[in-house]
Order: C-alpha cells, then structure tokens, then sequence
C-alpha cells in the first residue's frame, strides 16, 4: 500500500508544532471540514487508517490469544498505548523520518522477525514443557507456545513497522491539513483496540484466526521491504546506484 501514497509524501506538513499549535489547526481543518480540499483529505485519512487498523488489530490480536484473559487484556492496552505514543512520536518527527534512506525495509525486517517468533509460538503451542516431577523427562517438550512479555515485545516490534507505515501513508494524505493528520492517528489507535479486543477473543475458539494474522504479519513486512528497497528517492537500492 506504501507505494500508492509515495507520490503524495512529498507534500508532507512541516511540522506540527506544539500542543497548542496542534489544537488549533485540529480547529481550523475540522471547521473548514466544508471546503474540497479538508473533505477530500479527510475522507482519503478515514480509508487509509481502516487499512492500517484492521492489520494492526489483526497482528496486536493475534500476538495476545491464548493468553489468560487478564494478560490478554494487558498485552492489547499496552499494544494499543505503544501505537498512540509511537504514531505521535512519528507524526512529530515525519519530516526528518522522511530523509532517512532505507527505514521502511528495516521496518520491514523488524516485522519480519516479529513474524518468525509468531511461528514458532505457532508450531509450539500444542507441545507440552515436559514433566518437572518425572525424573528425565524435565526438559522432554519445548516452552510454552506464549508467555506475557513475549507477546508485549512482539506487539510492540509490530506496532514500531505498522506506525511508521501508518504515519507516513496518514501524513501523505493529510498534506497541508495538520488537525486531520492528528484526528486520523487517533482514530486508527481506537479502531485498532477495538478490533484487537474482538480478535483475541474469537482467537481462543478459532485458531485460524492466528494464521491469518501470521499471513497479515508476513504480507505487511515483504510490501514494506519491497517498496523500503525500489523507492527511487528513499529505497535500498539508492545506495548502490
């Protein structure tokens, strides 16, 4: 999806200043939300971060079934905090993340390696640990498939790629509308926790559901690589022309 928003990257706001400069322009884009310009850029926001929330609830869903429910709940809060603070820090920083040559194929390779630690938990999640109280046999199985950090570290690598993603498809649709690119990162976080909350649920009775936030996870992490290696002006490859 990176690619179809690279020709309006370029169009990036400066900055957004400071909190009080933030409300302001979240006032002045949203009262003139009548104009073609703020509607046409609030409309392209609201499709991008439907895009962005359902993978990321799938992923943040994903990484938190099969625990407990009260860590499961645990893992999606602190998913969805780290993606609001990591989208602000990002929407912050969009002009200088902007210049930073290769930094959406290391994204890529974080969720790369996010997605292998998803399969193995995968193919590990029905072995047993072994029988501590069998002499010989204590160390017979594998780990458990899941533990509580080990999904907090895997949702928050994910949310690091799918926030950078996110920011800079949000940030090229916004343009000039600073106060639509602040609501539209609120708005995928919220959707986001929504659906994750949902996904981790059914996740305990459909273990597909798992797979196919694996799939999410690989699809997200090779697009991201791809187009972080072939962008003409930001991509891989430049260092080697």
């Amino acid at each position: 999806m990176f690619d179809f928003f690279l020709p309006m990257i370029h169009a990036v706001p400066a900055g957004l200043g400071s909190p009080a400069e933030i409300w302001a322009a979240i006032v002045t884009d949203f009262s003139n939300l009548g104009s073609p310009a703020a509607w046409s850029a609030f409309i392209q926001v609201v499709l991008i971060d439907l895009v962005f929330a359902a993978d990321n609830a799938i992923v943040v869903g994903a990484l938190a079934g099969g625990l407990p429910a009260e860590q499961r709940r645990k893992v999606i809060l602190i998913g969805i905090g780290a993606a609001l603070v990591l989208r602000i820090i990002f929407a912050l920083a969009v002009v200088q993340l902007l210049q930073i040559v290769g930094l959406i194929f290391a994204g890529g390779v974080l969720l790369l390696w996010v997605a292998w630690r998803f399969w193995r938990e995968l193919r590990h999640v029905e072995e047993s640990p072994g029988s501590a109280e069998i002499s010989g046999d204590e160390h017979s199985g594998l780990k458990a498939g899941r533990s509580f950090w080990g999904a907090v570290w895997g949702v928050t690598a994910a949310d690091v790629s799918m926030s950078l993603d996110n920011v800079l498809g949000v940030a090229g649709a916004a343009r000039d509308h600073p106060g639509i690119l602040v609501i539209g990162l609120l708005l995928s976080v919220a959707l986001m926790g929504l659906a994750a909350n949902i996904i981790a649920r059914y996740m305990e009775r459909f273990k597909w559901i798992a797979y196919i936030g694996l799939l999410v996870i690989l699809w997200v992490s090779v697009r991201m690589m791809y187009e972080g290696y072939v962008d003409p002006q930001l991509g891989v490859s430049t260092l080697f022309g």
